[in-house]
């Protein structure tokens, strides 16, 4: 099975390895306890407690595994590597919705590092699929739910 590099910034490995400290140090003891109170309400196999507490443990492990998967296979986008003639992740792109005639300023970034709110885009969704490898000057067409959007890429920067 090949490995799959998961490709993000400096700043988002340093914030995913923050994140699984916390899940190991913090959450694991928070769970453990929550089973070891529930163990103490005696008959498991009618202990409601006690299930909820199984099943969070299984999320969190399974979240814990994610993310050391994650980590070890990272591949960190350096800003000197990034262009400013094509689009890549860490991409800052400005672009112009040619329908509306609006404005809009996004990064591309690797998938966990994704923030909408934030106007950091996944280079999975549809604007990052569509957006990486061009240049300033040409026309992407996005399919979204209302049909297909045409965004003129205006500028890339890093």
């Amino acid at each position: 099975m090949a490995v799959k590099k998961v490709r993000m910034s400096s700043e988002g490995l340093q914030r995913l390895e923050a994140e699984l400290e916390h899940l190991i140090t913090v959450k694991r003891a928070e769970v453990a306890q929550k089973l070891k109170e529930a163990r103490a309400f005696g008959d498991l196999s009618e202990n409601a407690e006690y299930d909820e507490a199984k099943n969070e443990q299984g999320i969190l492990e399974a979240r814990i595994q994610e993310m050391e998967y994650m980590i070890a296979n990272a591949e960190i986008v350096a800003e000197s590597d990034l262009s400013v003639d094509e689009i890549g992740i860490g991409s800052i792109v400005t672009m112009r919705d040619m329908e509306l005639d609006e404005i809009m300023t996004l990064q591309i970034v690797g998938s966990t590092e994704s923030d909408p709110d934030n106007n950091k885009i996944s280079d999975e969704s549809p604007i990052g699929l569509a957006a990486m490898t061009k240049h300033v000057g040409d026309i992407i067409e996005v399919e979204a739910p209302v049909g297909i959007i045409q965004m003129e890429i205006i500028d890339i920067g890093k």
